[in-house]
């Protein structure tokens, strides 16, 4: 074990520098770029699902109470891996990890975060949206990071569904029911998550080796996990087509998944051919710009043939 981590305890920091917590701990708790990401699907599932733009108060308040639940499982996610953040280089600044904020105050932040997001959507949206959102909660923050995190390599792939629930979130946010083409886009946000992260975890390597964290390169070599890389990207572009095959996005949709699906395959096969960890995280930074760009042609296709 080395200096860096013997010298991380969870409290001592704190009280030896006389800080006090500020907003900014609090806030990246929450982890707010990912929820950002999640409430862009969330916004495009809302405007997906019907004709026109749906009302403000929906806009507001159920992308509200998502974000509200999705900053809640977060926190937990912090806290249940305090110890593991103290060995990463990535994470071991984070407030639990240093101490800034104590797991209790987390926990209290993270359950009053949960009810405000559960209140918001309950009176404010639909009870249908307010438990499939607290659902995705569960399964985040209890049975991936709690459970299949540390106990198999396809962690990411089960787990993923959780991930992928916000577009279905926004579009029951407006129409109240689970419908077809909604779930379209829980699928094809829970085939891009495997690709996105074995990505990540070819570059952080060492460190999730040394965390103990099972992500695939680690139990099965880098080859390995870049086949699977390339598999699931081809994958996900099948997945992508589906919108213009089911009649629910247009020709322009279909440009821009084309184009935008054959410059992922071609990271995943530059990935495969070169196993270099700078690829693996152009690669990683390139999933995040694709499914951005993905729903955003999707949105605009929807508009211009509204």
């Amino acid at each position: 074990m080395n200096n860096s981590t013997r010298t991380l305890p969870i409290q001592k920091p704190l009280q030896a520098r006389g800080r006090a917590i500020g907003w900014r701990d609090f806030l990246e708790l929450t982890k707010p770029k990912v929820v950002a990401l999640m409430i862009l699907t969330s916004v495009i599932g809302m405007l997906l699902a019907a004709p026109g733009v749906p009302g403000w108060e929906v806009l507001l308040f159920g992308n509200l109470g998502i974000a509200l639940l999705a900053g809640s499982a977060a926190v937990v996610n912090h806290i249940v891996d305090q110890k593991i953040d103290t060995l990463m280089a990535r994470t071991r600044r984070r407030p639990v990890a240093t101490g800034r904020v104590s797991p209790f105050e987390a926990i209290a932040f993270a359950m009053a975060l949960a009810c405000a997001g559960m209140a918001v959507l309950m009176v404010m949206v639909n009870q249908l949206t307010a438990w499939l959102t607290l659902a995705s909660l569960v399964g985040y923050a209890g049975v991936y990071t709690l459970f299949l995190k540390r106990a198999t390599p396809q962690n990411i792939t089960i787990g993923g569904l959780a991930g992928a629930m916000p577009p279905l979130l926004g579009w029951t946010a407006v129409t109240g029911q689970v419908e077809g083409h909604a779930l379209l886009l829980v699928l094809i946000i829970f085939a891009w998550t495997p690709p996105h992260f074995w990505a990540l975890a070819i570059h952080r390597k060492e460190e999730y080796a040394k965390a103990g964290i099972p992500m695939l390169p680690v139990t099965h070599g880098n080859h390995y996990t870049e086949l699977h890389i390339l598999l699931y990207t081809l994958l996900l572009l099948a997945a992508s087509l589906l919108p213009f095959v089911t009649g629910m996005s247009g020709g322009i949709y279909l440009v821009g998944a084309l184009a935008l699906g054959l410059r992922f395959v071609w990271y995943a096969v530059r990935l495969l051919k070169d196993d270099d960890r700078r690829v693996a995280l152009n690669t990683f930074k390139y999933s995040i710009t694709y499914l951005m760009a993905l729903f955003v042609v999707l949105l605009v296709d929807h508009f211009v043939f509204f």
